[in-house]
């Protein structure tokens, strides 16, 4: 039986803020925690996968981003993906913790 854990939901949503101290935690914790007690909590494999496509979605445009620094439109992108990185984690973190459906934008459907 899955149990409800909006505060484990909201601090899955705010652990991708660890990119800013240790450059990758944001990823790993929230893939960690998924594999872990996703088939515990309730709706946390669902939220889970939404965190890691957008991550996995943000580092594609990062990776678009660079060639296009040569243009220098690329530093705009950049840009915009820092502040979706460290925007939407808070919001969405807010969005589980009120039992709201949590959305990423621009986030590609790759698991």
């Amino acid at each position: 039986m899955l149990k409800e854990d909006r505060k484990l939901l909201a601090a899955t949503h705010l652990s991708q803020l660890l990119d800013v101290v240790t450059g990758i935690g944001g990823f790993l914790v929230p893939l960690v925690i998924w594999l872990v007690k996703r088939d515990e909590i309730l709706h946390l494999d669902a939220q889970a996968r939404e965190i890691l496509n957008f991550r996995i979605s943000m580092f594609i445009y990062i990776l678009l981003c660079i060639p296009l620094l040569l243009l220098g439109v690329g530093f705009i992108g950049l840009v915009v993906i820092g502040i979706f990185y460290l925007v939407f984690p808070i919001l969405n973190a807010i969005r589980a913790n009120n039992g709201d459906e949590p959305r990423y934008p621009f986030t590609l459907k790759i698991l």
